[in-house]
């Protein structure tokens, strides 16, 4: 259990170390925004374009995997709505988006420093394959959802959005020039290299402070009863129900995934919702829900992933 804790401390370490010299005020709340910007626009394209130009093309296209990641955030997107619609009685579009906070990972912040600790020769390419199922397959579906209080027009509308936004994404243009890449048998000059090893190499540090700088100053009060099951999706039923599409993936005639992608796969979806979940709550009118469901999540996550870190590694063998 001492090799877990030490596995996970740094990362809730640099956290805090965000938390602290923010709520010191050494740094500003706002300053958070910037650092974001710069994690989302230059850091984390970088990582994604290094890690897919050295790769060969059967290495980043894992069908298995992508199968899999998708059944189970599906799953979890249907299980999700569906609570909230009928145990619940929320509206559509409330129950969109509290199925994607059960449903979609920090994949960058959080969940490529812990591989990066646990599984370090296949983080980059879980990274890679989570952003696509998340960024092409399950936030875009989840929007169309959000906006279905629209009626069918209203749906294209915002599915047809979400698709513009995303050309323009630089995790997506990052993503697609390391494929040409890798496709293209390309050789990089040094120069560019070494360029793009700096602004990859900033991510995971950077990415753990400004959580822990955005989560200062959040407000608490009235959320609990409509938080737990969001905190319970996350944590427990999403790495849950990837992990039975993992096992499943073979009886489609599809390849195994191999054992380190598997535990990449199941930690991933084990993560706390994606940082921008609070920053989508004010389209939704839940600003102050969100934000605060991301705080909770983040703090309950440090002993959920203890916990599975443990029975994965009495599971399957570390890679």
């Amino acid at each position: 259990m001492l090799d877990i804790l030490a596995i996970i401390a740094p990362i809730y370490i640099a956290i805090l170390i965000g938390y602290s010299m923010t709520r010191s005020g050494i740094f500003a709340k706002a300053d958070m925004r910037v650092f974001g910007r710069f994690v989302i626009n230059l850091a984390l394209p970088a990582l994604l374009f290094r890690t897919l130009s050295q790769r060969q093309l059967g290495e980043i296209l894992n069908v298995s995997y992508l199968l899999a990641y998708c059944l189970g955030s599906w799953a979890m997107v249907g299980l999700g709505y569906f609570w909230c619609r009928r145990a619940s009685g929320l509206n559509p579009a409330t129950s969109a988006f509290y199925a994607m906070g059960m449903s979609c990972s920090n994949s960058g912040y959080v969940g490529y420093p812990i591989l990066l600790l646990t599984l370090a020769p296949v983080a980059g390419v879980s990274l890679a394959l989570n952003m696509t199922v998340e960024n092409l397959l399950v936030i875009p579906f989840l929007l169309c959802m959000a906006e279905s209080r629209q009626g069918g027009a209203g749906q294209w509308r915002a599915l047809g959005k979400s698709l513009m936004r995303m050309a323009y994404n630089p995790l997506i243009i990052g993503l697609l020039a390391g494929l040409t890449v890798s496709v293209l048998g390309l050789k990089l000059p040094g120069p560019v290299i070494r360029t793009v090893d700096m602004l990859a190499t900033a991510c995971s540090a950077l990415s753990l402070f400004v959580i822990g700088g955005t989560l200062v100053g959040l407000p608490m009060r009235g959320h609990g009863s409509r938080i737990a099951p969001i905190v319970l999706g996350k944590l427990v039923l999403h790495p849950l129900l990837v992990f039975v599409a993992i096992t499943m993936v073979p009886m489609l005639g599809l390849g195994e995934i191999e054992p380190s992608l598997r535990m990449a796969a199941v930690l991933m979806a084990a993560m706390p919702m994606m940082g921008i979940y609070a920053t989508l709550g004010q389209v939704y009118g839940q600003e102050d829900f969100s934000a605060v469901t991301l705080l909770v999540t983040t703090i309950v996550s440090f002993f959920t992933l203890s916990g599975l870190l443990w029975a994965l590694g009495k599971y399957w063998s570390l890679a």
